[in-house]
Order: C-alpha cells, then structure tokens, then sequence
C-alpha cells in the first residue's frame, strides 16, 4: 500500500493537481470529483476502480481533455492538458470499429493521426499492430466477421499504432464474455510488458484492476475522491484466478465496501 504523491525515480507523465469537476444537474450542481491530487506515472499501469458514481469515467474524460476541470490542473508532462491531442487516445467500452472497413483498414484509419507518415510507413505501422495483437492473419476480415474479442484486438491495435504517450482506457472489457476477457488481459499484459506504454484503466471490475494495474487507486463516491492507493507487487504475467492476486482484490473490496453507504 502507497501514499498519494510518493517520491519515485520515475518522472510523471500525467499529474493531476486538486483537481474538482461539477455539472449542472436538473436540482443544482452535482459534484463529480472533489480535490484529486495523483500522479501517473511514466510507463505506469494505473488502474482506477470504485462504485457507480465515484467519477471515474469523468476523471477519463479530464484525461482525454473532453472535459474542464472547474478547480485545480491537469498537466501531461510540463504541459497543461485543456483540449483533446494526439498524445492521449481513449479506447472505449464498445470496439467502435467501422464497419465498412476491415481490420487493417480500421488500423490505418488511427494512423492518420500521424500526417507525417508515408503510406508505406502507416501500411507497416498497421501491420505491426496488427500481429502484435495476435490478428496479423485476419487483415481482411470486416467487424461482423470477427468476434467480440478480436474486435477489441483490433480497436487496442487502432489505439496503439499512432503511438500515444498516454492510452486511457474506459472499461474494454466489461461487454465480453470471461473466457474472452482472460485472454484478453493476457494480451494486454504482454503488450505493456513489451511496450511499456503509460496506460490508464478505469474499471468496476477489482479482479482486472489487480489483475493489469501497478497500481489501484480506489475512489470513493459522492463526491469521487482518492480512497486509497495499492501497490500490486505481483510478478507478471497475472491469471485471474491466482491465490495472491484473490488475496489483493480481496483487500480492496474490503476497503471498498467500507466507504459504501448500508
């Protein structure tokens, strides 16, 4: 277990500093985060879990830049982070693919978030991630043609090739079936353990979070604030159904459900 704003050798490469976000609701503001400070770390797997209503795909969209914050700073790097950029890309719930593009195509599209590629640099790109996801053989295969896991392959593959500083992850597993979703974080963890992308994954599920995360970060909701940080020192790669790893999520449910109104 951690505190909040450790000193660590690894510089940040997203710091958020008292950061409050409100909306205007039908009966008045609605406070949706409340006073976060936290930092992501370079090259960090950090996962953020809580109930319903704790904010934690409104804290995405602070990420993404989608959203203002009403009070404190969000800053990637040295810089303040005040509209959506090529250096954070979201990969949604849903796979989002096109669905009159097959799976290379729906790459290459991500790809034109890089003007200074040639067409065969963006072709390569394409194809890299392509194998990289485990799908280098299904290059022409259309959305309805491929299941609902290789249609997250393919949006991971999408998010992935313009090479983003930051990818922001908005719960991509929740709609797919067990079985998928454990392949699935196998997957993941073998492309971060290559790749060594700052990720942030904002999930309900505590298994996944311990499961992917370095870190999890526990919010608390009404408002969402930071409950407790965890340090997930567990060797890689994760099963799901690992002793030490139950053990954890165990601790973090427990630390969970006493914040929960009874």
């Amino acid at each position: 277990m951690s505190t909040l704003l450790e000193k660590t050798a690894a510089p940040a490469a997203l710091t958020l500093n008292h950061v409050t976000k409100r909306f205007e609701g039908e009966s008045g503001q609605v406070t949706a985060l409340e006073d976060i400070s936290l930092e992501v770390r370079e090259g960090e797997f950090l996962a953020v879990v809580g109930p319903s209503g704790c904010g934690k795909s409104t804290l995405l969209s602070l990420l993404a830049g989608l959203e203002h914050t009403n009070e404190g700073e969000i800053r990637l790097g040295d810089q303040p982070v005040t509209a959506p950029g090529r250096d954070r890309l979201v990969m949604f719930q849903q796979d989002a693919l096109f669905p009159w593009l097959n799976a290379l195509e729906n790459v290459l599209f991500g790809l034109r978030l890089k003007p200074a590629l040639t067409d065969a640099e963006r072709l390569e790109s394409a194809r890299y991630y392509l194998n990289l996801v485990g799908l280098g053989n299904k290059e022409k295969a259309r959305p309805h043609e491929l299941s609902g896991g290789m249609r997250q392959r393919v949006a991971l593959a999408r998010s992935l090739a313009p090479n983003p500083r930051v990818l922001l992850m908005d719960e991509p597993f929740s709609a797919l079936d067990a079985l998928t979703r454990e392949q699935l974080y196998g997957d993941i963890q073998e492309i971060f353990t290559k790749r060594k992308k700052t990720i942030v994954l904002v999930t309900h599920n505590i298994r996944e979070a311990v499961c992917l995360g370095d870190r999890v970060v526990l919010f608390s909701p009404n408002p969402g604030r930071v409950q407790q940080v965890f340090d997930i020192n567990l060797p890689r790669p994760r099963r799901m159904n690992d002793p030490a790893l139950a053990t954890l999520a165990a601790e973090v449910t427990t630390a969970l459900s006493s914040r929960l109104p009874r």
